[in-house]
């Protein structure tokens, strides 16, 4: 079922091909370690549409203080193209894979790009987080519970995180900002 997608089939003795391998879209590329910014030069220069989210960062060296422009995501290059082109991003040096699931790419809702494209170019201060999901341990960064062990949740829209004393078998739940907890690796 999946070289369906992947091959064109023939209607009326001519090549079609799916909605997906014509429509542009957007797409995540996995890129080796540290080449986030190589594989967006090599990709201008295919004339593929990419985007490359960046943050600023000061950087401590022994005798001085660096700004770099770093990756918002590491390890990831964002690509809008037609699938059936994809072979111009596969074969650039220094990219890994198109990510997606069942071995086929996934597009990415646009708006999502879009948005993150006009938050970058009205100078908004995006750095990276720790991805954090409901139902992951989680630890208090800060605070009268600081330290603190428990497993994230969220009720009525706002994040808790519950805290659980095995030795008497009971939970409780205290409220919380996502900047305030760290995933437990």
């Amino acid at each position: 079922m999946a070289t369906a997608l992947l091959n064109p089939s023939t209607v009326e003795g001519r090549a079609f091909f799916p909605e997906a391998h014509i429509e542009e879209r957007w797409y995540a590329v996995h890129t080796f370690a540290n080449h986030e910014k190589r594989v967006a030069k090599q990709l201008e220069e295919r004339a593929v549409e990419h985007f490359l989210p960046l943050y600023g960062s000061v950087r401590r060296w022994k005798d001085r203080k660096v700004k770099l422009e770093l990756p918002l995501f590491p390890g990831y290059v964002f690509v809008r193209l037609a699938l059936r082109y994809r072979l111009r991003v596969l074969q650039t040096p220094g990219v890994a894979r198109l990510v997606g699931f069942g071995g086929l790419p996934t597009a990415l809702p646009d708006q999502e790009i879009e948005a993150m494209h006009n938050s970058l170019q009205r100078q908004s201060l995006l750095e990276p987080y720790p991805y954090l999901t409901i139902g992951r341990r989680a630890r208090l960064k800060s605070g009268p519970l600081r330290g603190l062990e428990g497993i994230l949740v969220r009720r009525k829209g706002l994040l808790r995180l519950v805290l659980s004393l095995d030795l008497i078998q009971r939970s409780v739940a205290v409220e919380v900002d996502a900047v305030d907890v760290e995933p437990i690796r």
